[in-house]
């Protein structure tokens, strides 16, 4: 009997709540890949749920962020959230091991010291100060992130009033018809009705939830922001290069916000592009995961030591900001979007040889949608 109970495994039950495109993130991806291959000392049994389709689980779990992995069983419940999930899981699992130990043996017939020096009921109240601290971080974040989609949506409510205005002038130049006009007018118009649903939402949602992936044609994309940017580039004779493949595969994207990164992009290529001068806007899947975008310019450059900076929240470039704006607020709002998409963005550059942005987006496969 002794040898079939020391044998026996006790249970692990988990909890992964998360949105469909957060599942591509790295840190969840490998949470999964663990627990399907690893042995944990458990019988794992691993449950997914999308908020979206759940919402009472928020409230049943108070969990103040998403993604969110839940320890429902042994007991004590314990949430890990933010963005080092897989981490805290690796340290927690050896832990929960020791517990499972230390119950085995019997140790909780009386109140050993565990460790030679703390009681387990000190070891519990540490347990239960290191969940409050981690709500405590998941609250910050989510206080930051409402912060930058006030300054994301701040900084794109201007690209529809710039097209807006681009078009007026257009219009009266006679270079376009009524009809056009008219048209890129209301578009630009639905624009500004969308980010100001977003401003109202920003209270109760994080900023990551009012994205809308779906199966994407982004060379589609690209040529209507090429389009809706033709004043800015034929007018100073730039050319633009573009190179789509063919058999370029969908994308799972939301289609508005990787318009705002292409538009992003383009129109700080075309800012550090001299007139007559070249950039090129080019997408390749080297990968059946992923589709890779690049847009190059022939401008300034950047230095290496100011390429990872460049990401960041309120950076610009101090041997640039005196000649134009851009490189500011604009490439931290890129990254944040391509991250919630689960991929990366990243420069290469030197000084008065031009810079190449890249970024990578998951391509379609079929992700329970039609």
């Amino acid at each position: 009997m002794d040898g079939v109970k020391a044998n026996r495994r006790q249970q692990l039950q988990l909890l992964l709540v998360a949105a469909r495109h957060q599942l591509s993130r790295v840190d969840l991806r490998s949470v999964i890949q663990f627990l399907e291959n690893e042995d944990c000392g458990f019988d794992v049994t691993l449950q997914m749920s999308d908020p979206s389709e759940q919402p009472e689980l928020l409230e049943l779990h108070r969990l103040v962020a998403t993604p969110a992995l839940i320890k429902l069983s042994p007991a004590p419940k314990q949430v890990f959230a933010g963005s080092s999930i897989y981490q805290q899981l690796r340290t927690w699992i050896t832990r929960w091991q020791q517990d499972v130990v230390v119950s085995g043996l019997g140790l909780s017939l009386r109140p050993t010291e565990l460790d030679g020096s703390r009681t387990q009921r000190e070891l519990q109240l540490d347990d239960q100060l290191l969940v409050l601290r981690q709500e405590n971080e998941t609250l910050i974040d989510r206080l930051q992130a409402q912060e930058r989609l006030l300054r994301m949506v701040a900084h794109e409510i201007r690209t529809p009033l710039t097209a807006a205005v681009l078009a007026l002038q257009s219009q009266q130049l006679g270079q376009i018809d009524m009809e056009r006009f008219q048209d890129v007018v209301k578009r630009r118009l639905d624009e500004i009705e969308l980010l100001s649903k977003d401003l109202l939402e920003v209270k109760s949602t994080r900023w990551e939830a009012l994205f809308n992936p779906q199966c994407l044609d982004l060379a589609s994309v690209a040529a209507e922001v090429i389009l809706e940017l033709e004043k800015q580039w034929l007018g100073r004779n730039v050319n633009i290069h573009t190179d789509f493949p063919s058999d370029l595969p969908k994308v799972f994207a939301d289609q508005r916000r990787m318009r705002q990164v292409l538009l992003n992009l383009l129109e700080n290529a075309l800012k550090f592009t001299e007139d007559g001068g070249e950039l090129s806007l080019t997408m390749l899947h080297r990968t059946s995961q992923w589709l890779q975008v690049s847009v190059c310019d022939n401008g300034p450059g950047i230095p290496e030591d100011e390429q990872e900076r460049i990401f960041l929240d309120r950076v610009r470039l101090p041997q640039t900001s005196g000649i134009t704006s851009g490189y500011g607020v604009g490439l931290s709002v890129c990254r944040r979007i391509v991250e919630v998409h689960g991929g990366k963005i990243w420069v290469v550059s030197k000084p008065s040889e031009g810079a190449s942005f890249y970024f990578t987006v998951p391509i379609w496969q079929r992700q329970g949608q039609k």
